[in-house]
């Protein structure tokens, strides 16, 4: 197993460097000069001349792309061109957002989509099969833009006066802070972590609330995130809901299961003991894909719900022709996608013995 997850580990940096350089070329093929897409009219050539040589734009493709592995290699992602601050401190306070968000969508994704899948399993071709896979295909015909927008509507309007009534927008409701937290991270950074740590803890706001006893603040945290995490979450969990009915009817009719329930085993232990564990594995992939998705940034969502997340940091960046923030993002999204991936193969050899990683 740890041969297996050091081999993984290894294999990550060229797969890095990779992605690094199909993104270093792709956003320079954009069409448009970072210089005019921020400066706009005031982009003279003499400014612009300015910009590049401050940047470092003047140099070839090559130069610019060793000095920014470099630099990397070093722990620097790089000053953003548009904001002119460390794109490590951008990182910072965009990723705890998506994390949270991704943490409640996939909650909700895989409690519900999960549980629709296995009762329309057991129940195949009954009016509750037809049911569930009806509200799975619309989960995932919806789109998240116009599901959003009518959560807010249904819950912030329609529900106004009532006890079932959610914010329909931001993080946290005005007023609602956490100034108490400048003070306890300004005591735990005796330990000598890095500023970018100190910034990612100091942006997990509910996390935060939690360590220094906030309720009030987990409660108003938590109410903000119910919209947005049903919102991006619906379409994994129909997707869920579709992989784990197919997963648990072929898991059915094999031969084992038809031994155990012969031999006079309760059918709740069948589908518990035999049936689960055997039909989890294309569940727990599919889980997996998706949480890398989501943590990559919900754009849509983060637009409607007005939550500044990575997705719409990333996008902001690459109409702004942003080339580290855009690099650095990027970055984080492959690191991201690549310890999910490895979390699940490593899941496989816990949910199934026959399966060894070496």
């Amino acid at each position: 197993m740890l041969q297996f997850i050091t081999r993984r580990l290894v294999l990550l940096l060229p797969v890095l460097v990779g992605i690094l350089l199909v993104t270093f070329a792709i956003v320079r093929l954009i069409p448009g000069d970072p210089c005019k897409a921020m400066l706009g009219e005031k982009a003279t050539p003499a400014v612009c001349d300015a910009f590049k040589e401050r940047y470092g734009l003047n140099d070839n493709l090559a130069v610019q792309f060793g000095r920014y592995l470099v630099n990397m290699a070093q722990g620097d992602l790089g000053m953003s061109l548009r904001f002119g601050r460390p794109v490590a401190d951008l990182i910072a306070e965009r990723l705890p957002l998506t994390i949270e968000l991704t943490i409640g969508a996939m909650i909700f994704a895989v409690v519900v989509g999960v549980s629709l899948g296995v009762a329309s399993a057991l129940r195949r071709n009954s009016l509750i099969d037809m049911f569930t896979m009806m509200l799975a295909n619309l989960g995932v015909s919806m789109p998240v833009f116009w599901l959003g927008l009518l959560l807010a509507y249904l819950f912030a309007i329609v529900l106004k006066d009532t006890p079932f009534v959610l914010p329909p927008s931001g993080r946290f409701t005005a007023g609602m802070g956490l100034t108490s937290l400048v003070k306890f991270w300004k005591l735990a950074d005796i330990s000598g972590f890095p500023k970018f740590v100190m910034d990612f803890l100091s942006s997990l706001t509910i996390v935060d609330a939690l360590i220094i006893g906030k309720p009030e603040v987990i409660k108003d945290g938590l109410r903000h995130l119910i919209l947005p995490s049903i919102a991006v979450g619906t379409i994994p969990m129909a997707t869920i809901a579709r992989i784990t009915r197919s997963s648990i009817l072929e898991v059915l009719g094999l031969d084992f299961v038809r031994t155990a329930r012969a031999k006079g085993l309760k059918e709740r232990l069948v589908i518990t003991k035999h049936v689960m564990t055997n039909a989890f594995i294309p569940i727990v992939t599919i889980i997996g894909i998706e949480t890398g998705a989501l943590l990559s940034g919900a754009v849509l969502t983060e637009t409607v719900f007005v939550l500044p997340g990575v997705g719409t940091a990333l996008v902001q960046a690459i109409l702004a022709r942003d080339y580290p923030v855009v690099q650095g993002f990027t970055l984080v999204i492959a690191v991201i996608f690549v310890f999910v991936n490895l979390l699940v193969d490593v899941s496989y050899a816990y949910l199934d013995p026959r399966i060894r990683l070496e």
